[in-house]
């Protein structure tokens, strides 16, 4: 991957729900629910305070992450889409 994220903000890329299908009717995929679900690929350094301290991140690279439903921005790269974030955005990590 080429994109390096800055400050606080996290790459993650949404691993899909499996496909539900109710009474044998098909779910296109504009009706689909977002994912809520990824993993990190890439973080950035860190968050600073006022002194210009650098807070560590509380995620790692490979950390599977559950996220907001509207949070972050869509990018593509490479032909494969991720989000970015900030790691405030991030509601827990699965263990």
């Amino acid at each position: 991957m080429n994109v390096k994220p800055l400050g606080d903000r996290v790459i993650v890329q949404p691993i899909e729900a499996e496909e539900v299908k109710k009474g044998g009717i098909i779910i296109p995929d504009t009706a689909k629910e977002k994912p809520q679900e990824g993993k990190v690929v890439a973080i950035g350094a860190g968050k600073r305070d006022e002194s210009g301290k650098l807070i560590p991140m509380d995620v790692k690279k490979g950390d599977r992450v559950l996220y907001g439903k509207y949070s972050g921005t869509e990018i593509k790269v490479d032909g494969k889409e991720y989000m970015i974030m900030r790691e405030d955005d991030i509601l827990g990590i699965i263990e």
